[in-house]
């Protein structure tokens, strides 16, 4: 019976997987040896599924998704693995906001020279909080209630917020390359490019292409509720060209970008460690190596927690009724997770490399708290006030042939 049952449902997983790939739904029962009636119900109920978000009680299994393959031993746990998500995504995304919250607050504090040099990080520790405020919460309640009850709108703000959010990341992280870039290599015109002006002008760019970026999922019909990891994300498997192009665009460009400038700065970097009888002084100062080696790490750790995801969605648009069926469950939530986590890398690395953010940390963390010890004491210091009147008698009342002199003679 139990065999029957496991079959049953790996023969509704292969009906959903070869109908997405381009089959009809007599191909698919000749293919699987059933009836052409069980396919069109099996589509059916799953095509319910895309519109509404809920999956019936009977039909498609609750767990089925375009990449998950068949679900039988391999499968985790639904509730391991949604308490797994919960500790990896949600809670770090507790402590990344404050540390953005602390980058954001260091960097707005200082000159306006330093502002104009770092108003890419601050544009990037932006990106890196959208998500905390309304993605992640939104996955905290598909978590509890096993499935996504906010309807469809919710489903595409909550896609579209993720998206800006991880693209204004990866292309702050250019822009930062770009402008270190700029700085070490080309430092005679730096001031000219980089002016107050332009540099704003660079950041609004930054923004109005990652909005260009999310606008046309809204076209193709990518963002959907993916049951695996809970969140209103990019589905990989709607249009292989357009999985392509996203991987193209938001991965392997940036990529090449950011690889080229600091390939260029290392170059200078050697040439300048090189150079010890110079008559021209130091072209790099501390500082500038600090800061170089501090956005160099943001960028590698980037490199490595977004390659997993973007390669299977590279190999599920070249061939997808090969490869879809192949890539395991686990694997895709790993690298789901390693590609979202790394949003809360960004502000960890400002703490640990830089000693100016450690120190804005703790002066954040110290205000907070010696804010909370005032407003207990001064909570416990009006109690105590109350208590100590209300346990003194009252005076007695002044004597018609007694005077208020006589009174304060007396005590």
């Amino acid at each position: 019976m139990a065999k029957t049952k496991e079959l049953s449902k790996d023969t509704r997983n292969k009906s959903v997987h070869l109908h997405q790939a381009g089959k009809t739904e007599s191909a698919v029962g000749k293919q699987l040896g059933v009836k052409k009636s069980t396919v069109g119900a099996i589509i059916r109920k799953w095509k319910t599924y895309k519109t509404t978000g809920n999956l019936p009680r009977s039909g498609v299994p609750r767990k089925i998704s375009p990449l998950a393959g068949s679900c039988s031993s391999e499968c985790v746990s639904v509730h391991t693995l949604g308490f797994i998500h919960l500790f990896i995504r949600l809670s770090p995304s507790l402590l990344c906001g404050s540390n953005d919250y602390a980058s954001v607050m260091y960097l707005m504090s200082k000159s306006l020279f330093s502002f104009i040099g770092n108003v890419f990080v601050v544009s990037l520790a932006f990106a890196d909080l959208v998500v905390a405020f309304y993605p992640y919460p939104l996955v905290l309640y598909a978590l509890f209630h096993d499935g996504w009850a906010l309807g469809n709108t919710q489903c595409m703000v909550s896609g579209f917020l993720m998206g800006l959010s991880v693209i204004g990341s990866i292309f702050n992280i250019t822009g930062i390359a770009v402008n270190r870039y700029c700085y070490i290599c080309h430092s005679f015109s730096y001031s000219r490019l980089y002016s107050y002006r332009n540099t704003l002008l660079f950041v609004a760019l930054i923004w109005l292409l990652t909005v260009a970026a999310i606008v046309p999922n809204f076209f193709v019909g990518s963002l959907k509720y993916d049951p695996r990891v809970y969140s209103c994300t990019f589905a990989q498997n709607v249009s292989s060209s357009y999985t392509v192009a996203v991987v193209v665009v938001h991965f392997l460009v940036p990529i090449g970008v950011v690889t080229f400038c600091y390939l260029r700065i290392w170059v200078l970097v050697i040439q300048v460690r090189r150079k010890v009888k110079t008559e021209e002084s130091p072209r790099l100062r501390p500082s500038d190596m600090r800061n170089f080696l501090t956005m160099f790490v943001v960028f590698v750790l980037f490199a490595i927690c977004w390659a997993p995801l973007n390669l299977i969605g590279l190999a599920v648009a070249i061939d997808p009724v090969r490869v879809v069926p192949r890539i395991p469950e686990w694997l895709f939530v790993v690298s789901y997770f390693m590609a979202y986590f790394n949003s809360c890398l960004n502000a960890i690395i400002y703490g640990l490399l830089n000693r100016n953010f450690r120190n804005e940390y703790k002066r954040i963390v110290t205000s907070v708290w010696v804010t909370r010890l005032f407003v207990t004491e001064t909570s416990r210091a009006a109690t105590d006030g109350r208590s100590m009147k209300s346990k003194q008698s009252p005076q007695p009342a002044l004597n018609n042939n007694e005077s208020l002199r006589e009174r304060t003679n007396k005590d």
